[in-house]
């Protein structure tokens, strides 16, 4: 009678047959996804059964799709047609996400291009633009205060989301302190240092804020008088912050936290920002899927915000506009709510900037509004 040690597989010889590496094989089972059979308590050497091997070629190939561990785990335990139908749920998302990173592989072409006919034609002239604008900022539905604000003027677009004890007084003060360069003179090769050092300044303010703010929220604390709960995740005063400055056809974006900057062009809606935040950078590594990161629990946690200290590093990055193209700047209040299709539609639809952010807090409403919501928009005209 053959004994249940000669019937199973090696770690060596079930890798054969898996096509797997022993590397792959002890990462699975660390992770529970692929657990061995047997493992011998002296030696530690892992043994599989043959019955195994369908599982560990169905883990293979999911490998190969790219799809996450995680939602590998979640097929593996399902039966067959249930897993059939989450391949397929998963492919149509794998095919969403490449549509709308070809999208935006477009936009980059288009921007560089652009750079690069200003820096090899000395001649070049671009079309002088202005911009039409509006921004809007409201409560929501649900929340008791607005820790969002807006600002459009004819330099500066911004948004700005508060969170913690002083939330509100925090956007404010971040977007109050860039409203100055709407009277600076400013040329194209200064714009992204003069924006940089704005938000510098609007860190400062926030962090100064945010020490008077959390002693009064000490002093209130047991009172019942904190509403600071904004959603944001956090209990220290800070701000996300959002702009965009204008000089001539150049806009200088700058970006720290979860409020976003899209462009709506000819090919489509282009989110030209990246989130600063947990769920983000959970997403990036390939351990949250997109569809998963709005039921995550810690969705509002910021990496980056102002008035986390002293030192901060937002993003930055200088573009090219031409006429007719529609930015819009939003806080998570509207992104979070409304689906990215009907934002497109809704901005591409819109009479004008002030018709738009309207209707895009319209929206924002219908679904519930259970946060604060803020949105800016600006359209480039042939001055």
């Amino acid at each position: 009678m053959v004994g249940e040690r000669d019937t199973l597989l090696t770690i060596g010889a079930f890798a054969r047959a898996s096509r797997l590496s022993p590397k792959a094989l002890r990462l699975y089972d660390e992770l529970g996804l692929l657990t061995p059979a047997r493992v011998d308590p002296v030696n530690g050497y892992r043994r599989y059964a043959p019955a195994q091997l369908e599982r560990a070629r169905l883990v293979a190939w999911l490998r190969r799709l790219g799809m996450p561990l995680a939602r590998i785990r979640e097929v593996c335990e399902l039966a067959p047609r249930p897993a059939a139908e989450a391949v397929a749920a998963y492919w149509a998302q794998v095919e969403a996400d490449t549509a709308a990173r070809r999208d935006l592989a477009a936009f980059l072409v288009d921007q560089l291009s652009r750079k690069d006919t200003v820096m090899t034609e000395p001649n070049h002239q671009p079309t002088p633009l202005t911009m039409r604008y509006a921004a809007l900022s409201n409560r929501g539905l649900v929340r008791p205060s607005n820790q969002d604000a807006a600002y459009a003027g004819p330099r500066l677009l911004a948004v700005a989301d508060g969170c913690g004890p002083g939330g509100g007084p925090a956007a404010a003060a971040a977007i109050a302190e860039l409203t100055s360069l709407e009277d600076t003179d400013l040329t194209s090769a200064d714009l992204l240092d003069v924006l940089e050092e704005a938000a510098r300044r609007a860190n400062r303010a926030v962090l100064s804020g945010a020490n008077e703010g959390n002693e009064a929220h000490e002093a209130n604390e047991g009172k019942g008088e904190d509403e600071s709960n904004d959603g944001n995740g956090a209990n220290a005063t800070g701000s996300t912050l959002t702009a965009l400055l204008r000089s001539g056809s150049r806009l200088a974006l700058l970006h720290v936290g979860d409020s976003r900057a899209y462009v709506l062009r000819d090919s489509g809606l282009f989110r030209i920002t990246h989130d600063h935040s947990l769920v983000q950078s959970l997403i990036d590594e390939g351990r949250l899927t997109p569809e998963e990161a709005p039921s995550h629990p810690q969705r509002a946690l910021l990496l980056r915000a102002l008035g986390g200290s002293d030192e901060f590093a937002p993003d930055l990055q200088l573009l090219e506009a031409r006429p007719g193209e529609r930015y819009l700047l939003c806080t998570d209040g509207l992104y979070g709510t409304v689906p990215n299709e009907t934002i497109r539609t809704t901005l591409a639809a819109a009479d004008s900037p002030e018709q738009a952010v309207w209707d895009l807090v319209t929206l924002a409403h219908e679904a519930g509004a259970p946060d604060n919501v803020a949105c800016v928009v600006a359209e480039t005209v042939a001055a």
